[in-house]
């Protein structure tokens, strides 16, 4: 279109063209580039959901940049999406003068991630903490001192435990230090929680219960009679 222009023929001449229409010349001869072209096909587009936006985030700044291949990568761990969603995402990063990333996750969720077992998440909720962890050391060293007392709890192993404090104590988790010096305080008491089968549940459950049936019968002795409120 350009070369026609620039050997003389107007715009009204080129539209007698086959398939020329007065918008497609206007078009073509508006466009510096061919990237101008484009212009508008973005806009409006549905994105690429959250859950899956780190992971290709991730394989981008490996180098894979293809997003036809990152489409089918995404496809076998969940996404339901189309290509043309994955491409215009990726198109926002090439064009963009800034990196487009996912917005990070609220820390309930993170917290919910941390403390779930791993084969409870799914396949797309596994994304994002693999992400995460790998963004954030602090994270991913809270996470495994959490897994680690976890498997201590559910298969009685407290003989673990001063190998567990020992580890939380080499990492930079002043939260986590509170917490293991707390726990250091009552050692005795805390492995033997962890690896004998009993446990005062049943008690606390009577003692809950007692003190629940002790408040409610003290609050119908304070709380005034119905009349005399009508009274005051």
């Amino acid at each position: 279109m350009h070369a026609l222009l620039k050997a003389g023929n107007s715009q009204r001449s080129i539209q007698g063209q086959p398939g020329m229409t007065w918008r497609t010349v206007k078009q073509f001869a508006d466009a510096a580039k061919p990237e101008d072209l484009f212009t508008g096909q973005w806009q409006h587009r549905p994105s690429v959901p959250d859950d899956y936006k780190p992971y290709l985030d991730d394989r981008w700044n490996e180098g894979c940049t293809n997003a036809w291949k990152l489409w089918e990568e995404i496809v076998p761990l969940g996404y339901e999406g189309c290509y043309q969603r994955v491409r215009a995402y990726l198109h926002d990063k090439r064009t963009s003068p800034r990196p487009v990333t996912a917005r990070p996750p609220p820390p309930r969720t993170v917290a919910g991630w941390i403390l779930r077992h791993p084969d409870n998440l799914t396949e797309s909720e596994q994304i994002q903490p693999k992400s995460v962890r790998t963004h954030c050391p602090e994270l991913d060293a809270l996470t495994s001192h959490v897994r680690y007392f976890a498997t201590m709890l559910t298969e009685r192993q407290g003989q673990r435990l001063p190998d567990w404090l020992e580890a939380v104590r080499q990492d930079d988790l002043p939260s986590l230090h509170a917490l293991a010096a707390g726990i250091d305080r009552d050692r005795d008491a805390v492995i033997a929680g962890l690896t004998l089968p009993w446990n005062s549940g049943v008690v606390k459950g009577h003692v809950n219960r007692i003190e629940l049936s002790q408040n409610l019968s003290w609050d119908s002795v304070c709380r005034p009679a119905p009349e005399s409120l009508g009274d005051q």
